[in-house]
């Protein structure tokens, strides 16, 4: 492993198992925390988060160059929120073909209608790269998505640098410990939500969770909760089906649930796929940042290829090209949390079957990126112990609160890595596929 764990502990069996007790027992301690798959309600029963054992090379330049365009990119989504002509032109070939993207446009489309009852727009989102490598060895940044909905994990990624640290100890690589960073987006996730309850102006409001039925990863919320308990701000977690049953708005549209009132907030179409292809078109990131080129570089310079499967010439050619190379390209639909793209000859599956068709464009059809694999054990409950080749995703936490037009934080709060074996083509962590996994600085 370049720059990383000597090949002389990769390759030693004995000293791998033991090492793998001490990681496990270590995110034990530390709270790396899921629900077992079996009984995802119980608490009774928990196990440790699926991680690798050792942390993974990461050049420092990538790095901190991911975590310097993130209060751009937050910028970028409260923008595009606020922008409801860019929102309908963008979206509207999706909109006419996929149900999901409609019903949500529907929705902000009648909240435009009705008029926001209040001016405090808290924003939390996940940018999520890979490195692409060149042919002459160096990693460049490309951005797989920003998540301004599905942004999970910043609780327990809290927990795993100390993981790492102790694992590297007991392996004899305390210089290599001592090159993870700390990362707390637990902290600054709750910093920006409680910015938005203070100004929101009531100590009785709550902030409320909305969860799915079966959630297995209830413990990276909880850290975030327990960040606003710490604050003295009141927290519930309520299903679907709980707020459908007992929540009602007042004749200030403010929302309460059993009688609490919630301070509740979300940008969820500025972080679609189809959004995503549109900003990269030429002159679109000049469109929200006029007069401001080092920031739209900063920000294209993490573009990947991102092409349009409209009806038309231009998404013709798209189609042809993808049909041609299909390795070369992902074809993503509208969908978050992983486990959702089309790679290789698939897409000729799908492309074939929608090309004369408005149905293409529920999808976008992206470069593929092409990080360099690494070696790594990946510990999962009941899983084998052995080494694979792995790829690895960075994702930034970025955060922003805004009252009225005034931008009153904006902040990057924290990290996370997650690595999965090279022969799983897409997932994350809540999918099954990934891992938790933190960036040794090299």
């Amino acid at each position: 492993m370049a720059q990383g764990i000597p090949d002389k502990i990769m390759s030693n069996t004995t000293l791998i198992k033991d090492l793998a007790d001490v990681a496990k027992d270590a995110a034990l301690l530390q709270g790396v925390l899921m629900r077992i798959h079996e009984t995802p309600n119980s608490s009774e029963l928990v196990t440790y988060a699926p991680f690798t054992l050792f942390p993974t090379p990461v050049p420092k330049a990538v790095f901190f160059q991911a975590l310097a365009v993130q209060t751009h990119y937050n910028t970028l989504v409260d923008k595009i929120s606020q922008d409801p002509d860019f929102l309908e032109e963008a979206l509207a070939s999706t909109i006419a073909v996929d149900d999901f993207t409609a019903r949500l446009f529907r929705i902000h489309q009648q909240i435009l209608k009705e008029g926001r009852s209040q001016s405090i727009v808290l924003g939390l989102n996940r940018s999520d790269y890979m490195l692409d490598q060149g042919d002459d060895g160096s990693s460049s940044l490309k951005q797989i998505e920003i998540n301004t909905f599905a942004a999970s994990f910043g609780g327990l990624s809290s927990r795993t640098p100390d993981v790492h640290r102790h694992v590297l100890k007991v392996a004899g690589q305390l210089e290599e410990s001592r090159r993870i960073l700390d990362n707390n987006p637990a902290a600054g996730l709750a910093k920006a939500v409680a910015k938005a309850w203070e100004l929101y102006g009531s100590e009785r409001a709550v902030v409320m969770f909305l969860v799915e039925e079966g959630q297995r990863n209830i413990f990276d919320q909880r850290y975030i909760e327990n960040e606003l308990w710490k604050r003295n701000i009141s927290t519930m977690r309520k299903r679907f089906d709980d707020v459908t049953k007992t929540g009602s708005l007042d004749q200030d549209k403010r929302l309460f649930v059993r009688e609490k009132r919630v301070f509740f907030e979300f940008t969820h179409l500025a972080g679609t796929k189809k959004v995503q292809q549109v900003l990269a078109s030429p002159g679109v990131l000049e469109k929200f940042f006029p007069d401001q080129p080092q920031i739209v570089e900063q920000i294209r310079a993490t573009f990947a290829g991102l092409y349009t499967l409209d009806m038309g010439p231009e998404g013709e050619k798209t189609v042809a090209m993808a049909l041609a190379a299909p390795d070369r390209f992902v074809l993503k639909p509208q969908r978050e949390g992983g486990g959702n793209n089309i790679y290789g000859s698939e897409i000729c599956q799908v492309l074939q079957g929608v090309k004369e068709s408005t149905e293409r464009m529920a999808y976008i059809l992206m470069d593929k990126i092409h990080p360099n694999p690494v070696q790594n054990y990946l510990l999962r409950r009941d899983g084998p112990l052995k080494i694979s080749n792995c790829l690895s995703e960075l994702g930034v936490f970025g955060t922003y609160v805004r009252q009225g037009k005034d931008m009153v934080m904006n902040e990057c709060v924290g990290h996370l890595l997650r690595t999965k074996s090279s022969e799983h083509s897409d997932g994350g962590v809540a999918a099954g596929v990934a891992v938790l996994d933190n960036p040794l600085l090299v």
